[in-house]
């Protein structure tokens, strides 16, 4: 447990660095285009990779699956039975789709690295490389949360946000 909570607090780490580094760029691209009238041509694509970065990197190791969007009203019409089975059954699909998707977006995102972005000459194997880590967080997330739903756990009618 607590090399798992060292994980999390470096996943947040990093994602936290990752937003103050977006808003430091939209800060000076703002300041440097509306303040001196001086647009700078590499704050425009570093934001956009920044914040594709956020986004994939939030999605896969900061947001827990209960902050997650739901739709809870079947799910707190069930039993603890129909909701053991619907859980399982969602994170077999989704996790199944992502397993199944995980060597053809590796493919492609690896494939992508013969092209870069038109000003920083980034490679784009870099800036897609955090999609492939949201598809591999989703089938860990689906093994784990149906592990969990055969032992009985996380199968309570009311969401609980902490």
């Amino acid at each position: 447990m607590k090399l798992l909570r060292h994980v999390q607090s470096a996943a947040h780490a990093i994602g936290g660095a990752l937003f103050l580094t977006l808003f430091v760029v939209f800060i000076l691209q703002v300041t440097a285009r509306f303040g001196f009238n001086q647009p700078l041509p590499w704050s425009d694509e570093a934001a956009v990779v920044l914040y594709v970065w956020v986004i994939l990197w939030s999605a896969a190791a900061i947001v827990p699956e209960r902050e997650h969007v739901v739709f809870d009203l079947l799910w707190n019409s069930g039993g603890k039975r129909t909701r053991q089975v619907m859980r399982i059954a969602g994170n077999l699909m989704v996790g199944g789709l992502a397993a199944v998707a995980v060597p053809a977006t590796w493919d492609y995102v690896h494939f992508m690295r013969r092209e870069s972005t038109p000003v920083l000459g980034l490679s784009f194997m870099w800036v897609f490389l955090p999609f492939v880590m949201l598809m591999v967080a989703l089938v860990v997330r689906s093994v784990w949360a149906i592990v969990c739903s055969l032992r009985g756990q996380g199968l309570q009618t009311e969401l609980h946000l902490s």
